[in-house]
């Protein structure tokens, strides 16, 4: 992330710590003492959001739960240990799981939010301590687990103490003449080491779960036919939405049979929507061979992915807005076809024509994009849009080995075959030199030289020869056919 000077380390693993690498120096000076030094940039509103749906998906293993900090979770299992057959199963079921999230943790189990911050970060990386050997334990820690600021760690420092059992064998009068109650209170080590110890309360505050938009409508007896009744349950569901400022991305049917099996139907939208009518037409298509058994006696419509959703003002004309139209027959596609049959182009920053410009479901990337960029996936054999318009109207995903003959060997071609195919070439234009890129190409990537060509029967291609006869980087180049225009 950026400093006040220059670019600044916001988190480093262990092999670059080990380098000299720390969370906060600068990057110059970081690579000064380590050249090898890999950096991306860090996404700091990307990571909060992250941690805030993490935070909801820890109450698996209890009720409560909140961030603790910027890089970590606490959770009061008070009660719910048992449930996962103690302390020890429960962390190495969080250990799993958070695993197969690709996210490596280090996990404490304590009688305080402090100890167990402490024994976490500072700890054996996954710890249970509690009872008589608790004070024992907390005593042998740093006084950075104690969950002070820099300048109070400082001072600390400089008075010689250097671990939690430092502070506990000092008189509390000393401390709190040296610290104070007030201004930093919140900091103060006594405060801290009380919190710590268990002797100041401190409560985990967890944050209210989203709101869940649901419907459910029991029916006094089974119907074989339930999309009568989704007018009703829809219409409610989507009241509910408005009344919050809220519109729905996916939608969840369930439906129950009478003799207990239940039918499962979800839909998607490219944009917040709660116009019933809508919902409905995205899935009238899931009833046409829909089971009814003995007969449905409930249905259930819940919210996916519910968003803010402000009031339209409707044109005079009775119309509805262009990207309004485009987002509901994206839906309406997408409904009818696939998810990933409706995509849109997805440019990338790259001059390389394979990865300037990639493909996106449009139902997941419509929102911010412009209504004119609607295409359809799939273009006869997995082609691609460029988004230059000296390139080809149609792209190969991944360009084709051809056989080239040639007058002169850096020159340009004179006939090719692809496919089998014999062409002629009766005009060029070219070369148009593309380099490697370097950051990200591997060792004797070799540059390419475009040419636009038009063959004897009228149609244009986009060949290029991949390699020089004299840069050293192999054998003789290889000539490839990348795209056609139209």
């Amino acid at each position: 992330m950026e400093g006040t000077h220059g670019s600044v380390i916001h988190a480093a693993n262990d092999a670059a710590q080990a380098a000299g690498a720390m969370p906060g120096a600068r990057v110059v000076d970081a690579r000064a003492i380590c050249p090898e030094l890999q950096v991306a940039p860090a996404d700091l509103a990307g990571d909060a959001e992250a941690l805030r749906r993490l935070v909801h998906w820890v109450r698996r293993w209890c009720p409560w739960s909140a961030a603790d900090g910027a890089d970590g979770l606490v959770l009061d299992t008070t009660g719910s240990d048992h449930l996962w057959g103690g302390e020890d199963a429960m962390l190495a079921d969080m250990a799993a799981r958070l695993a197969d999230l690709g996210q490596e943790v280090r996990l404490a189990v304590a009688p305080t939010h402090g100890a167990a911050w402490a024994l976490a970060r500072f700890g054996d990386g996954r710890e249970i301590c509690g009872g008589d050997a608790l004070r024992a334990r907390l005593a042998m820690l740093p006084v950075g687990a104690l969950r002070l600021d820099g300048e109070t760690r400082l001072v600390l420092r400089r008075l010689g103490l250097k671990r939690v059992g430092d502070l506990m064998l000092i008189p509390r009068a000393t401390l709190e003449r040296r610290f104070g109650r007030d201004g930093k209170a919140l900091t103060t080590p006594l405060r801290r080491l009380d919190q710590m110890l268990g002797t100041l309360p401190e409560p985990v505050v967890s944050p209210a779960p989203a709101r869940r938009f649901r419907t459910i409508r029991r029916l006094a007896e089974p119907v074989m036919d339930p999309q009568p009744l989704l007018p009703e349950a829809l219409g409610a569901l989507c009241a509910d939405l408005a009344a919050a400022g809220q519109g729905l991305r996916g939608l969840r049917l369930e439906l129950f049979r009478a003799d207990g099996h239940a039918t499962r139907i979800e839909v998607g939208c490219a944009q917040a929507n709660r116009d019933p009518a809508h919902l409905i037409r995205l899935t009238a298509r899931h009833f046409e061979e829909l089971d009814a058994g003995f007969g449905f006696d409930m249905l259930a419509a819940e919210a996916l992915r519910p968003e803010p959703l402000a009031a339209a003002q409707v044109r005079l004309d009775g119309g509805i807005d262009a990207e309004v139209a485009v987002a509901t027959l994206i839906d309406r596609l997408a409904a009818r076809l696939g998810r990933d049959a409706v995509q849109l182009p997805d440019p990338q920053e790259s001059h390389l024509p394979e990865r300037a410009e990639g493909w996106t479901p449009a139902i997941d990337a419509l929102k911010g994009r412009r209504a004119d960029l609607l295409a359809p996936g799939g273009l006869g054999g997995g082609g691609m849009v460029a988004p230059r318009r000296d390139r080809p109207v149609r792209l190969l995903r991944h360009p084709e080995r051809i056989k080239v003959l040639y007058a002169v060997p850096e020159g340009p071609p004179v006939r090719f075959e692809w496919r089998r195919k014999p062409y002629l070439i009766r005009r060029h234009q070219g070369p148009e030199r593309i380099a490697p890129e370097w950051w990200r190409a591997r060792p004797g990537t070799r540059m390419r030289d475009y040419y636009k060509v038009e063959v004897e029967e009228g149609a244009r291609y986009w060949l290029f020869r991949e390699g020089l006869v004299s840069d050293g980087r192999g054998g003789d180049p290889e000539w490839f056919l990348h795209g056609m225009f139209a």
